[in-house]
C-alpha cells in the first residue's frame, strides 16, 4: 500500500534523525521546522534535553515571508545566538524536508555566520 506524502515525510525525518543520533557524537543538532508561512530553527542538546538557541522568521527582526531571504536571516539569527551561547559545532537536522530552497538558504547563511556541520 502507498504512503501518503506526510507518511513519507515522517518516515524521512524519523531515518534521518535516528542516522543523526549516531553520528552526532555528542554534538547539538541544528533542528528546522518549515511552515507554508515562515520557517523555524533551534539548537538543540538532546544530552541535557534543553534548547539552546532558536530563531524564526516571526520575529521582528528578521524578514517575514515564505522566501529564502527570510531562511537566511534566521540562519544567521540562530547562529548568532548559538555561538554566544559557546555552540560552534552542530548537526544539521533537515528532519523531513530536502535540502533545497529555503532549508538549503537557512544552512548556508548559519555556516556563513560561525557554525560548522
Amino acid at each position: 500500500m502507498a504512503l501518503s506524502p506526510r507518511e513519507q515525510m515522517a518516515r524521512r525525518a524519523q531515518r534521518n534523525r535516528t542516522r543523526l543520533k549516531k553520528l552526532s557524537n555528542g554534538r547539538p543538532r541544528l533542528s528546522v521546522f518549515r511552515s507554508d508561512k515562515n520557517i523555524y530553527a533551534q539548537v538543540i542538546d538532546d544530552l541535557n534535553g534543553k534548547t539552546v538557541a532558536s530563531a524564526s522568521s516571526l520575529e521582528a527582526e528578521a524578514k517575514r515571508g515564505s522566501n529564502a531571504a527570510a531562511a537566511a536571516e534566521v540562519g544567521k539569527l540562530v547562529a548568532q545566538r548559538a555561538v554566544e551561547a559557546g555552540i560552534k559545532d552542530v548537526v544539521f537536522d533537515r528532519g523531513g524536508y530536502i535540502y533545497h530552497g529555503r532549508v538549503k538558504a537557512l544552512a548556508d547563511a548559519a555556516r556563513e555566520a560561525g557554525l560548522n556541520f
